[in-house]
């Protein structure tokens, strides 16, 4: 028997107690019994992305919600100015492509993180911009853009800030009100710790008053009118009752352990598994500004990243990521959100010295796990 572990940046483990709640019978969408569930779902949503705006729950993955976040906002023609530095940064473009808006792109290295002086200047030069898309974390690449300083910026201007925060909400403190982010988006499958269905989507009175003029054709993602069942506590479709009823969970073991502790617990696995990678010899991926969420991980000269993650999968039950597009085979990652503690770090950290062992690179078993164990015990 090989038994299993996830630590993938999405899906990532569901904790029992979710699981569990999950289990029970399920009730219909519109009867009055579900209406306290939505209510306490939206409660602890604005709790989670430290906003008073609304949080609406789409039954989707958290691509829809990108989706939503173009065209509730925005009409064809309109300028926008895309932050692509990785995957998740080409997708914003292409969704925007779609929808008919004229992309500017600032193409950022992969490894790297956006300058804001880039984004500052492209709203000076084009004043026309409506929106200014970014990822908080690209997880593709496992670089953490400055999403405090880039909304400082965008605040300053007509255009609205929207953040892709699928993969940095939990692991992060992003504050959406303080900041003055317009629009954020979420998914279940990340750091709130649920299976894949749901997303979530925080609009402020910036982005409402844009929606007015909106032009481009919407019907499923209509975020006014999942404004006025959220208002009802009810969705505009059939609501994702038993993923809402596993949310309520969630949200509570979240609130049990309080925002600054759960914050606090990601960076630490995160500095761990980054202290484990150094003691290995190897070279993380980022250049600056590593993600809490994963930890992408350069494969040492001659070995093959795929071949990492495969054998970490197939050999010893453990679910990483390998890289995507150019870096596929250059880097291997890492996940240690939402559900994850101290032995997911030290599981991780094992199974791949063992598995570099095999390849051939010259590792020294338990030098990864003593360093991991020097910052997870302070």
């Amino acid at each position: 028997m090989l038994k299993r572990y996830l630590l993938a940046p999405g899906p990532t483990p569901v904790p029992p107690e979710a699981l569990q709640a999950m289990a029970m019978p399920i009730i219909h969408h519109r009867a009055p019994d579900f209406v306290p569930v939505l209510d306490s779902a939206k409660k602890g949503l604005q709790w989670l992305y430290q906003t008073k705006n609304d949080v609406l729950m789409l039954c989707s993955t958290g691509t829809g919600g990108m989706v939503g976040a173009v065209n509730n906002f925005l009409s064809p023609g309109d300028d926008v100015l895309v932050v692509n530095g990785g995957k998740f940064g080409e997708r914003w473009t292409n969704i925007c492509q779609a929808y008919g808006m004229k992309v500017e792109e600032i193409a950022v290295e992969w490894g790297y993180a956006v300058k804001p002086e880039q984004v500052e200047a492209a709203l000076k030069k084009n004043p026309a911009i409506k929106a200014v898309f970014v990822q908080a974390n690209e997880t593709s690449t496992g670089v953490y853009h400055d999403v405090k300083t880039l909304a400082g910026i965008v605040k300053k201007t007509d255009a609205l800030f929207v953040v892709d925060g699928i993969s940095a909400l939990v692991a992060h403190d992003i504050k959406t009100d303080e900041w003055g982010i317009d629009v954020m988006i979420g998914g279940s499958q990340k750091g709130v710790m649920l299976p894949p269905g749901l997303a979530f989507v925080s609009v402020n009175d910036k982005a409402w008053k844009a929606a007015d003029t909106a032009k481009t054709p919407k019907f499923y993602f209509n975020f006014k009118k999942e404004r006025e069942s959220l208002a009802k506590n009810q969705t505009n479709f059939t609501s994702a009752v038993t993923l809402i009823i596993g949310l309520n969970t969630c949200l509570t073991m979240l609130q049990e352990e309080g925002l600054e502790n759960v914050f606090a617990r990601h960076a630490k696995l995160a500095r761990a598994t980054r202290a484990a990678a150094s003691a290995l010899g190897l070279n993380l991926f980022p250049k600056e500004n590593p993600s809490n969420a994963l930890t992408a991980i350069e494969a040492p000269a001659g070995v093959d990243g795929q071949l990492i993650y495969k054998n970490l999968r197939e050999k010893y039950g453990i679910t990483g990521a390998g890289g995507q597009a150019q870096l596929k085979g250059k880097i291997f990652r890492i996940a240690h959100l939402g559900y994850a503690g101290v032995f997911d770090v030290i599981t991780a950290v094992a199974g791949m010295e063992m598995v570099l062992k095999e390849l051939g690179h010259p590792v020294k078993l338990g030098a990864g796990l003593a360093a991991a164990e020097e910052v997870l015990m302070k």
